[in-house]
């Protein structure tokens, strides 16, 4: 699957950066952690890696057609395709969606990526700064709002692994000047702070906004009280300007509920034809019947539904028996004398 010259360059990638192959992954794309740390343990015994020709498949190009259609045609259940055709694993079920239809195959929901991003001067100065000493790695990653690994790791890019930069020491009257640099670095980070702080309360912002339009909320609803199905729709309609990894903490809403919500709105209505009988049955009858008596004759003719379901129904179709209301007695009736002329005209001078 993967060239010498892929392999070569994962192995030497993975022990520049320290051997961390979670990093490596998400620099270069491929391939997985075994694979790499398999690479590597092949590259350290022989000092180098096999150029041998790619391992043939046991699968034939049509089964893996076969396979990637079934795939596609029940809602994209590697589990369930797996099961039904007997073959192959999902990891490489997954692998022939892509290489067959690499633009289907790519998934709605996407994993989450850090929202912190540096520039490369950023990096060179966040490096200088824990080599002078002065500062402890953790707090170094507080002013540029990172994680202390990262600084780690922006250290073994730039220095290599091992090395250390010997810098000399400023004399007494430059101090200020490092000081200066220092708080410039701390002001950057708290302006980026604050840009993020209102970037969120506009995410909040927009959030009510359009509960109020798509749901017909009132201004000051408490997210915590919409339903998982409601706030999929508040996402739908905010995707074009979030992401969704941005969306979803906001609206406490797991991704994997976000997914589940998606395939149930797309899924078919099961009762469907239930409707259609429920519909008819209040029009044969004048539309003078409840729920009650619609339930009653649902299970006259043999169909055996919960009221509970008949009334979801009913109220969902807008069919509701029109009822007269009885007024109440009141004695007033109407102004009985001739009204009074408007001689002044409202000309209190």
């Amino acid at each position: 699957m993967y060239s010498y010259e892929d392999r070569i360059r994962a192995v030497k990638f993975y022990i520049t950066c320290g051997y961390n192959a979670a990093y490596t992954v998400s620099k270069l794309g491929y391939p997985d952690a075994s694979n790499l740390k398999h690479w590597y343990k092949e590259y350290s015994e022989s000092n180098d890696l096999h150029k041998g020709r790619k391992k043939v498949s046991k699968f034939s190009d049509r089964e893996k057609r076969d396979a990637v259609d079934y795939y596609f045609a029940h809602d994209r259940n590697a589990l369930q395709t797996v099961k039904a055709l007997g073959y192959p694993s999902r990891p490489l079920l997954i692998q022939w969606v892509k290489e067959l239809c690499p633009e289907e195959g790519k998934r709605r929901c996407k994993s989450f990526k850090s929202h912190v991003r540096c520039s490369q001067e950023e990096k060179i100065q966040a490096v200088m700064e824990s080599c002078k000493g002065n500062l402890k790695i953790a707090q170094i990653a507080e002013i540029y709002g990172v994680t202390p690994s990262a600084v780690s790791i922006w250290r073994k890019e730039l220095l290599g692994e091992g090395k250390t930069l010997k810098m000399i020491q400023p004399p007494a009257e430059d101090k200020s000047i490092e000081q200066l640099i220092r708080e410039k670095a701390e002001l950057e980070a708290k302006v980026k702070r604050l840009e993020n702080d209102v970037y969120k309360l506009q995410l909040e912002r927009d959030i009510l906004e359009k509960a109020g339009d798509i749901l017909k909320k009132e201004e000051g609803i408490n997210l915590d009280q919409l339903t998982n199905r409601e706030k999929v729709f508040l996402i739908d309609a905010l995707r074009n300007k979030y992401k969704l990894n941005e969306l979803l903490p906001v609206l406490k809403l797991s991704k994997s509920s976000y997914c589940y919500q998606v395939q149930c709105i797309k899924s078919k209505d099961k009762y469907k034809e239930l409707r259609q009988q429920i519909k008819e049955l209040f029009m044969c009858n004048k539309e003078i019947y409840g729920y009650r008596r619609i339930h009653c004759l649902l299970r006259k003719d043999g169909i055996i539904v919960s009221e509970k379901i008949v009334r979801r129904i009913m109220n969902e179709e807008q069919l509701i028996v029109k009822a007269a209301r009885k007024r109440k007695y009141n004695s007033y009736k109407g102004e009985i004398t001739p009204e009074v002329d408007n001689i002044i005209k409202r000309d209190f001078s």
